[in-house]
Order: C-alpha cells, then structure tokens, then sequence
C-alpha cells in the first residue's frame, strides 16, 4: 500500500504582498512566577513587579500568539525596544 504524497505549497511573493497589511499583534512575555489575583489587584501606577527572568536572556517573542524567535529588550531613549536576536 503506498503512502498519500503530501501537498506542498510554496508562498510567492506576490502572495506575501497580497498579506503584507494582515494586522498582527507582537508580545514579548516574561513569566512572573507565583503571582495571584491578589497581587494584580494591588497593582497601581508606578508599581514594580519583579521576575525571575535574567537580564542578559532573550524573551520569547511571540506574534498573534505564536512564537515566532526570541528577542531582548533595548532602551531607545524614554522608550522601550524590543531587538529581534533570533528567528526560528
């Protein structure tokens, strides 16, 4: 008995043009261990929350909730950027 071939489809770039204005939606997480409610609740402006996650990592970097590679976090003046290290 032989196997089904398998389809593939290739993206053109025309195709990738065609979904270039596809809004998407990036996080960077950084897991803060045993946070409650409680804790959420408390929050206000100014508060600070700390995590175990070490300066020096990358965080994963996610789009529409997949994650897409890795990335570090980047002071760009007052604000705060997000470097792109690693594609997977």
């Amino acid at each position: 008995m032989s196997t089904p071939a398998r389809a593939t489809t290739e993206i053109t770039a025309a195709q990738w043009d065609e979904a270039g204005w596809l809004p998407c939606v990036i996080t960077v997480e950084l897991p803060v261990k045993n946070f409650s409610v409680r804790d959420l609740l408390g929050l206000s402006v100014g508060s600070l929350v700390q995590t175990d996650w070490r300066s020096a990592v990358d965080a994963p970097l996610r789009v529409n909730g997949w994650q897409i590679g890795w990335a570090e976090f980047e002071q760009m003046g007052e604000l705060l950027g997000v470097r792109l290290t690693e594609l997977l």
